[in-house]
């Protein structure tokens, strides 16, 4: 049993993570940043949740990039194969749920 609060919790660095759990292998960590992370794709689904702060996220679809600016409890979803990117606005909390050791 713990209780995690989201907003106090800061990395030492842009991008570090707080394991929260492990589940049929399905890893949900808490992830604290305030610079962009690179484009990438996943090799599995990945939840996103934006806990505190914005976040611009940018992802691409048949070839064409788009962007959508995520508040406080709002969720992105990407599918297997697609490709974004997350750029803070400032300080921000997100909650990542992915297939565990996803890239």
């Amino acid at each position: 049993m713990q209780v995690i609060r989201a907003r106090e919790f800061t990395a030492e660095r842009p991008w570090g993570a707080k394991d929260i759990a492990c589940m049929q292998g399905i890893s949900t960590r808490l992830h604290w940043t305030d610079q962009p992370y690179h484009w990438h794709v996943n090799d599995g689904d990945e939840v996103f949740v934006v806990l505190d702060g914005e976040v611009e996220m940018r992802y691409r679809d048949k070839g064409k990039e788009h962007k959508a600016l995520l508040g406080c409890g709002d969720i992105f979803y990407a599918g297997v194969g697609t490709a974004h990117c997350a750029f803070p606005v400032g300080p921000a909390r997100i909650l990542v749920v992915e297939k565990q050791g996803s890239i």
